[in-house]
């Protein structure tokens, strides 16, 4: 598995349109074949704060999301909207047998 947990800060004044460009990109990157889960969060005391679960079966299905056209579209549209730059960190899951 290929793991990627990513924290996104929005602008507050941003934070609804920010919300729906996400969710439509986790519906189709959901229908992805190698997508495993789409999770996003957001955190309830801060709603500026979003945290990305994105699992996928390999690195290779993990890279190829970034080439489809609901992720560009995401990244064009939302990358905007943040506060700051988001931040990704890489996981394996070792739980595996």
């Amino acid at each position: 598995m290929y793991i990627i947990v990513v924290h996104s800060h929005v602008q507050a004044e941003h934070v609804e349109r920010f919300r729906e460009l996400t969710i439509q990109n986790a519906v189709a990157s959901r229908s992805e074949e190698g997508c495993v889960r789409f999770d996003i969060l957001q955190q309830a005391e801060d709603p500026t704060q979003f945290t990305f679960i994105e699992i996928f079966k390999s690195k290779e299905d993990g890279k190829g999301h970034l080439e489809t056209d609901h992720f560009k579209k995401w990244f064009a549209e939302a990358v905007p909207l943040m506060a700051e730059p988001r931040t990704r960190v890489i996981y394996e899951d070792v739980a595996l047998t």
